[in-house]
């Protein structure tokens, strides 16, 4: 089985295939995406909620991504794998975006890093590509500046803002991401900007047009509790599963049902019985 690379998600724009990306955390899950045949494999800063339980992105390090990251890798063979660059990796400087980034290549084997924004964002991602790693841009609602966009909402609804979107899809394109995440932006301007850009766009709240879409794996398994964005589609509801799951075990256990005797080991007659000598000795010594 081949691996994907950047170039390869590129072509599957030029010949119309849709991409489908999702999130995952860790390599059981990441093994499962791959083998269903998911394009690519977002190791999202989203972990900062679904895994660690924070109530934003904000707080995750760049330590903790890389191990999540090192997990999702040992469980991907076909998929491109790609790292989210966590709030402050990136935004200081130039030097220090490479450092983070390098880390990400080397320490867990990602193929890509994905950076969120464009404007200040530009400067890094041609400090990356100068590197020799590849980048996917991401604009609309990026979570890890939702205090500057006034929480988490739709982005581009008036004309003035749905021309900055597509100007900053154009500069991304420009200083060479491979692709580029839309999140929260109306249906039309997504449609436009997938149609003005030859590199791939991946939706996430941004309608059908777009080249590709992309779920957080607990949203659409049904594991996220409390509010889940109007554009997540449920596939399944593991959650509840899960929950029944954990219900009957507990009930089991209570009850004296677990273990039964498929679940338990035995050991030969004779060395039963020789055992049961020894511990009458010493229960007898003991006593």
């Amino acid at each position: 089985m081949t691996p994907l690379g950047p170039a390869d998600i590129g072509a599957l724009k030029g010949r119309g295939q849709r991409i489908a990306v999702v999130t995952a955390y860790d390599a059981p899950s990441a093994r499962l995406a791959d083998a269903a045949g998911v394009d690519i494999v977002l190791v999202g800063d989203s972990a900062a909620m679904t895994v660690f339980g924070y109530d934003s992105t904000t707080p995750i390090t760049v330590d903790e991504m890389l191990l999540l990251s090192r997990a999702v890798r040992r469980g991907t063979r076909r998929a491109l794998v790609v790292a989210d660059m966590p709030f402050g990796s990136f935004q200081v400087s130039n030097h220090e975006t490479v450092a983070h980034a390098v880390r990400f290549v080397k320490e867990a084997g990602v193929d890509t890093v994905k950076v969120e924004g464009a404007g200040t964002s530009l400067p890094r991602v041609t400090a990356l590509l100068d590197a020799g790693i590849s980048v996917m841009g991401h604009i609309g609602l990026t979570p890890q500046s939702v205090n500057r966009l006034g929480g988490y909402k739709p982005q581009g609804r008036t004309a003035i803002t749905a021309q900055h979107l597509l100007d900053q899809a154009h500069a991304l394109e420009r200083a060479g991401c491979f692709a580029i995440v839309l999140e929260a932006i109306p249906a039309p301007v997504a449609g436009a900007i997938t149609r003005a850009l030859t590199i791939p766009t991946i939706g996430i709240g941004a309608g059908a047009q777009c080249d590709g879409q992309v779920l957080v794996w607990h949203d659409m398994l049904g594991l996220t509790t409390g509010h889940v964005p109007k554009f997540v589609k449920q596939y399944a509801d593991l959650g509840r599963d899960a929950m029944n799951a954990l219900q009957a075990y507990v009930a089991d256990v209570r009850a004296g049902r677990f273990p039964e005797a498929q679940h338990t080991y035995g050991m030969p007659d004779d060395q039963r019985e020789l055992f049961e000598t020894d511990l009458a000795a010493f229960l007898h010594e003991k006593g």
